[in-house]
């Protein structure tokens, strides 16, 4: 597969085993690509879903600014409104949800917002049918 257009995301992160972690509990995303730059030393991760090429890059360092935050966020799509929930549940127990789940109707969906351990924010959703707007995008658009 050829890299050809969005391919990535990237995060200044101060503990990355801490971010690595929150990723994969509450968005699914794994190590696809793990490293130590020689020349700054700094440990960087790529993580994905697997279902499309397409990366979030976690750099640690000593800061993690500018943070992604309050409503710039990154965005995770659940199966169901119940997986939102769930994963809802598991953030308010883990002192992590900030925002607790709403229904905005279509376009929007439902949604909740949690926060990662650098305080970047991390949308989880429903029902946004990002994949079907961007298939068959309206006139005009």
């Amino acid at each position: 597969m050829t890299d050809v257009g969005f391919t990535h995301v990237a995060l200044s992160v101060t503990d990355l085993d801490a971010s690595l972690a929150f990723y994969d509990r509450y968005a699914g995303l794994a190590p696809v690509h793990e490293r130590t730059d020689p020349d700054t030393g700094l440990r960087v991760a790529w993580l994905s879903d697997r279902r499309r090429p397409f990366v979030l890059v976690l750099i640690e360092g000593t800061s993690a600014e500018p943070v992604l935050r309050p409503f710039a966020h990154l965005g995770v799509a659940c199966a169901t409104r119940e997986e939102v929930d769930a994963l809802c549940d598991r953030a308010r127990a883990d002192g992590v949800l900030v925002r607790e789940p709403e229904d905005s109707g279509p376009p929007v969906g439902y949604w909740a917002f949690l926060r990662d351990p650098d305080g970047h924010s991390l949308e989880l959703s429903f029902g946004q049918e990002v994949g079907l707007t961007v298939e068959h995008p309206e006139d005009g658009a």
